[in-house]
């Protein structure tokens, strides 16, 4: 990665009529970054990417890209391309013609395209697909030649607004996988944007948490998940158990809870309340066990099916337990906005 950020976003504000969808956003993506911003419907993610896209305006605010103010610059002269849910593919043109299609409106000569077209779509591992037309190509397939589209024009930002979106659960993950491997291949800034709290983790080298118009976390997949700085963070990126105790909000990951009988005696080290079982679902690779702690509360842990785990011998409503967690797992969470 260079020592310049790709994208400076400072002081960002915007409303529409009398509804503010963004608050302020101040926010720094490096060079060379898979950088996500994920949140709900309504967080004002899809909003800022269409700021840096050129497609809306900010009210207040400046944005950067690589050191060059574009805030007023209209879409067609900055140097990013978008990639949308809707890939958008001329049906009447072959897949090489879809991909040089910007090129070609650019000027570039007949042989020149062509050949950064063939490029373009060897790295997308689409080699021999350029005869195709797009009704010939499966859902991924069609996915990969927008972002060889895209990719092709050497932009220095790439901005992809949820083009996952209408893939079924198997081709999504496949592709996340395929996304995160072009990304390093050709090493230009993704700005990504999702709802999706896995395909942002199994991607990002940083994501922004976004609710309500503000950035409530920055961080990596590992730091949002393991140390979240507001409830909101805990409870949007994966499972967490938010519990009040000694006047804190603390924030407890379902894995790190452990569950014991009501007899047996907690881990040296480790704080245990005592509760009832209330429900046990089994997933194949772990059991779920939901409990009512006398203190009123309500927990869910995971347990790991390898053989070891206590959840196996949990597995009736009703049955007296005892929740343990080591102290250290229990995070404090911080109320006041990142």
């Amino acid at each position: 990665m260079g020592d310049q950020s790709a994208i400076d976003i400072r002081g960002v504000a915007k409303s529409f009529a009398t509804t503010t969808v963004l608050h302020d956003i101040n926010l720094e993506i490096r060079d060379g970054e898979f950088f996500t911003m994920l949140g709900p419907s309504g967080s004002g993610k899809t909003t800022l990417l269409r700021m840096v896209a050129g497609f809306e305006t900010p009210d207040a605010g400046t944005i950067k890209l690589h050191g060059d103010d574009v805030t007023q610059r209209p879409a067609h002269l900055r140097p990013v391309n978008t990639v949308f849910q809707d890939y958008a593919l001329f049906p009447h043109m072959d897949v090489v013609t879809n991909v040089e299609y910007g090129l070609r409106v650019s000027g570039v000569k007949r042989d020149a395209r062509r050949r950064r077209a063939n490029e373009a779509l060897a790295m997308v591992r689409l080699e021999g697909f350029g005869e195709r037309r797009p009704a010939q190509l499966s859902g991924g397939q069609r996915q990969r030649v927008a972002l060889a589209r895209a990719i092709v024009n050497e932009p220095s930002v790439l901005l992809l607004d949820e083009p996952l979106g209408a893939l079924d659960l198997k081709l999504r993950q496949e592709m996340q996988t395929e996304l995160k491997a072009i990304q390093r291949r050709i090493g230009i800034t993704f700005l990504y944007v999702t709802h999706d709290q896995e395909e942002a983790m199994a991607m990002s080298d940083r994501i922004a948490i976004m609710n309500k118009g503000v950035i409530e976390q920055i961080g990596s997949p590992k730091e949002v998940y393991e140390l979240p700085a507001t409830a909101f963070v805990a409870s949007f990126i994966g499972t967490s158990n938010v519990i009040e105790r000694d006047g804190r909000s603390q924030s407890l990951r379902p894995e790190r809870l452990i569950i014991l009988t009501a007899s047996e005696a907690a881990p040296v080290g480790s704080h245990a309340e005592p509760g009832a079982v209330t429900d046990v679902v089994y997933l194949g690779m772990v059991t779920r066990v939901f409990v009512h702690l006398d203190s009123g509360d309500d927990l869910v842990a995971v347990q790991t099916n390898d053989g070891s785990s206590i959840a196996s011998t949990v597995a009736n409503p009703g049955d007296r337990v005892q929740v343990a967690w080591r102290p250290a797992d229990a995070f404090d969470l911080d109320t006041a906005l990142v």
